[in-house]
């Protein structure tokens, strides 16, 4: 089993790096190996599983420009078979790097990245996406075999969904035909809010069985864990915040088991 899903979601603040190191941690608690790629130039998925990005050596663009194995930029976290591979605002500059250096199949070079591991180094691979629907989104959804997408309970949520999901049926077209939805993760939940009530069945009237069934709720726990540079399960094994990102993980297992299985 190896499952490489990006979390994507050109929206800002829907919970993609927070889904990302919960969902790895809660993988990992299930014994599976995983392995995080920082796919945004932010950092923050790097800062949030407990390393300095401003400090830490070898990065995940250095492995596509100057050809470092990736094996020797992925770094090991305080939680055993949990790894990373980092980055910084370095990334930023890589479409304009790549495309200069006339790196062939520019929206492919994750994908290249990746390949250099072998099937048996980890089970999952998750790709914490950038809020935007750019190179590197576009590199991510092209380097996964699934996709999970964050939606806040917000208005105008449904409208972003609309636009990611026209460039993942243009991927599953033209580039990536392996490409599924894994799901769709309703995030910042709020059960004493109407909002939060129509958004849920709006998503769940619109996607039935893609919506996953557990919802992440408002857990003041979760940002406290991405503070100290810990997933909730660990910061806060009981919080309501772990009960819930070990639900999706249960759920995420079931998918991919019932994957191979096809």
């Amino acid at each position: 089993m190896k499952e490489i899903i990006a979390i994507a979601n050109q929206k800002g603040g829907v919970g993609k790096t927070t889904t990302s190191i919960n969902l790895a941690s809660c993988l990992v608690k299930n014994n599976y190996k995983v392995l995080l790629v920082d796919f945004d130039p932010q950092g923050n998925c790097t800062s949030g599983i407990g390393l300095d990005p401003t400090s830490v050596e070898h990065l995940i663009h250095e492995n596509i420009l100057q050809n470092k194995p990736l094996k020797s930029i992925i770094k090991n976290t305080s939680i055993k078979n949990l790894d990373i591979v980092p980055s910084n605002l370095n990334l930023a500059t890589l479409e304009t790097l790549v495309l200069k250096n006339n790196i062939k199949n520019p929206t492919k070079v994750l994908k290249a990245s990746l390949s250099e591991l072998e099937e048996n180094d980890y089970d999952f691979i998750i790709i914490d996406c950038p809020p935007s629907l750019s190179f590197l989104s576009l590199n991510a959804l092209n380097a996964a075999t699934s996709v999970l997408i964050p939606i806040q309970c917000e208005y105008f949520a449904l409208e972003a969904v609309a636009q990611i999901l026209s460039v993942i049926t243009k991927i599953q077209k033209e580039t990536n035909p392996n490409l599924d939805i894994l799901g769709f993760l309703l995030t910042m939940y709020d059960n004493r809010t109407t909002l939060s009530t129509m958004i849920t069945t709006q998503v769940t009237g619109t996607f039935k069985e893609k919506t996953f069934k557990v919802q992440i709720p408002r857990n003041i726990y979760i940002p406290e864990g991405c503070a100290q540079g810990k997933p909730v399960n660990i910061y806060k094994p009981n919080a309501s915040g772990s009960i819930a990102y070990n639900q999706l993980a249960k759920e995420v297992i079931q998918y991919v088991e019932q994957k191979a299985r096809k």
